[in-house]
């Protein structure tokens, strides 16, 4: 295997494509070239082709990007790669991530597959491939098949004049406000007289404000940050940084809003801000999810990720007389789970991670961060004309008192996930030796009970490092936890043991 091929499968990143497509940045080199996302997307058309049983000129593919630096040259290069193989290319222009998979479900489109170009929330210098069918998101096998052809694929020029284009955002936008106004049934409207403010980071999120929120009668004055700008200049366009959830606080708090809304670049994760200043965000988000769910699906089972807290769990079973799954890490992890126990007869209308990727059964199992918007605007618009806040729905949810995450990594071990087993694998036995319990089923790593709180230890999904999770409900609790989990982690030379210094 030649170098560049070795480079272009350590693009695979789970469940889709990324890698640094711009230079500047010291240790960095270019590893997501035009070039390579030529071969890339000449090996999705082959990949689709195969899978829905049409030959590559019948293919109607979309393709959208963020507002990332590199989006334009990106674009290109896969439009001429899809146009060369014979297909339709339709350019969608600024688009989402949730919006490209729906282009497979519009009429108005109805493409066979799509292209995302996005890299998420990573810095600017990245970027990367999405890629849908109508059945949904690629797998982690597929990015493998689809990254193999792209090896023997040449990249190639096609007709650029036969793209087609096409206003995916538009269409988008209009099928979400149709969504809220039958839901609500109160005229063109039904958001008058709510001040709802959005902070898009500058990535593919503004039109959130702009074509959803004002034509449905919401005052959006004090929205920031909604012009798109590849360079980020103002925050990490990341509900789950400090900084952005800060700066919609701010908005929120400044202009005396109602609600705020922050997005990740390609939208497909959300947070909120409540008019208190209290973020919605992590266990929070899932608790005014299912609490808004709760009536239309009695007893249903929520899938989260592993790290969600003991509070959560009291709040989703004792309050909303709702299940609590905690499975994997990884949005994909936990739709899959979502859609597997839907299939065998168990109603799983929510799977969503902490970190704001959320799906729900009703909308394609699409983790959309402009749908849970529009869950939580629906339900904040019937709280506000009753005279209540959306918070009253989550007003019985505890909080940790303290938490604290550590990542060890794992140094010197040419195979750090087979060391990480044993890590987890001995870290049970000698918990279980000093009469700690460890909580059964498990999906990932190993959860330790205390008297106070608890402590996940597991491995990181793509990285070789070991994410340790704590949480107490008492306050100096986390110290204390975390001094008996040092002592069961002594003697693994190749766990960096420095983060607890």
């Amino acid at each position: 295997m030649s170098v560049s091929e070795k480079t272009l499968l350590k693009l695979a990143n789970g469940s889709d494509v990324r890698g640094v497509a711009v230079e500047g940045v010291s240790g960095e080199p270019v590893t997501l070239s035009p070039e390579t996302a030529n071969k890339i997307a000449g090996g999705f058309a082959e990949f689709l082709a195969k899978k829905i049983g049409k030959k590559k000129s019948e293919l109607k593919i979309a393709v959208g990007h963020d507002s990332r630096i590199s989006a334009k040259s990106l674009k290109t290069a896969v439009l001429n790669a899809l146009t060369a193989a014979g297909a339709t290319a339709v350019d969608c222009g600024l688009a989402s991530t949730p919006a490209m998979f729906m282009s497979t479900v519009y009429d108005e489109i109805k493409v066979d597959g799509s292209i995302m170009i996005t890299a998420s929330h990573l810095p600017y210098n990245r970027n990367g491939l999405k890629f849908f069918t109508p059945e949904g998101g690629t797998e982690h096998e597929d990015i493998n098949n689809i990254l193999k052809i792209a090896i023997r694929t040449p990249e190639l020029k096609g007709d650029m004049a036969k793209t087609e284009k096409f206003d995916l955002i538009d269409c988008y936008a209009a099928h979400l406000t149709d969504k809220i106004r039958a839901e609500l049934k109160s005229g063109d409207e039904p958001l008058k007289g709510m001040h709802i403010v959005v902070d898009a980071g500058n990535g593919a999120g503004g039109f959130f404000a702009e074509k959803i929120l004002k034509p449905l009668g919401a005052d959006t004055t004090g929205s920031v940050f909604l012009e798109p700008d590849g360079h980020f200049p103002n925050h990490i366009p990341n509900p789950e940084n400090k900084q952005a959830m800060a700066a919609i606080k701010k908005a929120v708090l400044d202009s005396k809003a109602d609600l705020g809304l922050i997005f990740d670049t390609d939208v497909d994760r959300m947070s909120a801000v409540l008019s208190s200043g209290e973020e919605i965000s992590r266990n929070s988000l899932i608790a005014l999810m299912a609490a808004i769910l709760a009536p239309h699906y009695p007893g249903s089972t929520i899938v989260t990720d592993s790290v969600t807290s003991d509070e959560l769990t009291e709040f989703l079973e004792d309050e909303l007389n709702l299940k609590h799954l905690r499975y994997m890490r990884g949005y994909k992890n936990v739709i899959n789970k979502c859609i597997d126990l839907n299939n065998d007869g168990t109603v799983s209308p929510l799977a969503i991670e902490t970190s704001g990727h959320g799906a729900l059964s009703e909308n394609y199992y699409l983790d959309d961060g402009a749908y849970l918007a529009l869950k939580l605007l629906i339900a904040a618009a019937q709280a506000f004309k009753s005279g209540k806040k959306l918070d009253n729905l989550i007003e019985k949810l505890g909080q940790p008192a303290e938490a604290k995450e550590y990542r060890l990594k794992i140094e010197g071990v040419e195979d750090f996930r087979a060391y990480g087993q044993k890590v987890l694998k001995d870290f049970e036995h000698r918990a279980a030796q000093q009469g700690i319990k460890a909580a059964h089923p498990s999906y990932e790593g190993v959860r330790l009970v205390f008297s106070d709180g608890w402590a996940l230890l597991r491995m990181s999904l793509h990285d070789p490092n070991m994410p340790l999770n704590i949480e107490s409900r008492d306050k100096g609790g986390v110290g204390k936890i975390t001094a008996e989990v040092k002592k069961l982690l002594t003697g693994f030379d190749a766990l960096d043991m420095s983060v607890f210094a």
